[in-house]
């Protein structure tokens, strides 16, 4: 390197700059606008009031090789319209008569069914915060109340509803249900005509949040910030987490049946979806009754102003979650917190005010159509737990999602305590 050790230490900084400076030289243009570069992650349009994101890739003339992709929106699709404006009628309908709740309208999330006959909200949720109860062994405690799985727990109440007016003994009910028979399959389909499409008011908890300003390029500095952003992120009471936390993975990592001492944690709304596109949005009990069910297109907008009604969101109000589906008298509030529904919610299960959206709740219903479509290999009395292990094929897609996130370094999804799953009804 050098016959001094001031020439060898100069060397060493001469060969240093030299690697540097084309790093350096490589950020530098990425700050400047230009058409060749790749550009920021958009995550808004303020132009507009709603926005499908598509994935696309911009070719550059100054790097060979692989591009990273850019969220656009679509502004040109009356359909977004369409269906934003049918999420703030629903909802505005929803709190015409219980102005009080809201408040706790910050965060919405709605599924959407389209026909040839028009586009209509089947189930909402609202919500951003999880339980900070520990593990219950018998069903009762609603764990998530983030408004994506809020809604999508009622997204599986109407499907459990059409399952029963499916299999209904009745020509003008068996009519009404979205399914139908598929031809080379034992299990039920989404009419051919119908197609399932998802409406958020902002952007899911966790990745999806990164930073607009972190850019993909690999020879980004920030290119290790969004390596750490994309990976699985925990939920701890509506805090979003970057695992690994010991504290609280022990929590779902146990592989005891008694309830654990410390606070149930939930995946982030980001990794949670990315699960219901691979898996389907109908959950491993009704896996046993139908083909996956995907959303057609994820709508990010937002609502104006007057949907979400003269309320301020209070303190208390924060920690309560709204959830509706096609068929419901009316809504149901829940406190997010205890997950339980709150003694002023128009809907109540019973004095001990289950959610109806809880594990019980939906054993119950998945009971309730193993009876009317006399699956024999189902009706003995299960668990909750066992219900849905026996959807073979679902659970085999779970694991392969899961070991491909750990083979990609995504990071480990935890398993859920046994004990929070075994209960009969």
């Amino acid at each position: 390197m050098g016959t001094s050790k001031k020439e060898s230490r100069m060397r060493a900084a001469e060969l240093a700059l030299r690697d540097l400076l084309p790093l350096l030289e490589a950020e530098l243009s990425l700050s400047e606008p230009s058409t060749d570069g790749p550009p920021p992650l958009p995550v808004s349009d303020p132009q507009t009031g709603s926005e499908v994101y598509q994935q696309t890739v911009q070719p550059s003339r100054a790097t060979p090789g692989p591009q990273p992709s850019r969220a656009l929106p679509d502004h040109n699709n009356p359909q977004n319209e369409l269906m934003s404006r049918a999420v703030q009628q629903k909802l505005n309908l929803l709190l015409k008569d219980h102005p009080e709740f809201s408040g706790c309208c910050a965060t919405v999330v709605a599924f959407l069914i389209e026909t040839p006959t028009g586009c209509e909200v089947v189930a909402l949720g609202t919500g951003s915060i999880n339980t900070n109860r520990c593990s219950t062994p018998n069903g009762r405690v609603l764990h998530d109340a983030h408004a994506v799985v809020v809604a999508r727990r009622s997204l599986m109440r109407y499907l459990y509803r059409h399952l029963l007016l499916f299999y209904s003994q009745k020509s003008f009910l068996h009519q009404e249900s979205v399914f139908q028979q598929n031809p080379s399959s034992p299990l039920l389909a989404l009419r051919d005509d119908t197609t399932l499409h998802l409406y958020l008011n902002q952007l899911p908890k966790g990745s999806a949040q990164m930073s607009p300003d972190l850019r993909l390029n690999p020879r980004s500095i920030m290119a290790w910030e969004v390596i750490d952003q994309l990976c699985l992120h925990l939920m701890v009471e509506g805090k979003v987490l970057h695992p690994p936390c010991t504290q609280y993975t022990l929590v779902f990592s146990v592989s005891s049946v008694e309830p654990s001492n410390g606070p149930l944690v939930s995946m982030s709304s980001s990794d949670k979806l990315t699960q219901w596109q691979v898996l389907g949005y109908q959950g491993a009990l009704i896996s046993h009754f139908i083909q996956p069910v995907y959303a057609n297109s994820v709508l990010i907008g937002s609502l104006a102003p007057a949907a979400l009604g003269p309320g301020t969101a209070s303190s208390t109000q924060l920690n309560l979650s709204i959830n509706w589906s096609q068929g419901d008298s009316c809504l149901e509030v829940v406190d997010g917190l205890e997950g339980t529904a709150v003694k002023e919610s128009p809907f109540k299960s019973g004095p001990a005010l289950a959610s109806r959206l809880c594990k019980a709740a939906m054993l119950s219903r998945f009971n309730l159509v193993v009876d009317m479509a006399e699956r024999q290999d189902l009706q003995s009395t299960m668990s909750y737990r066992e219900a849905k292990m026996r959807a073979k094929h679902y659970q085999e897609a779970k694991n392969l999602l899961k070991a491909h996130l750990s083979r990609e370094r995504y990071g480990c999804w935890p398993s859920k305590p046994p004990c929070s799953d075994n209960f009969n009804m």
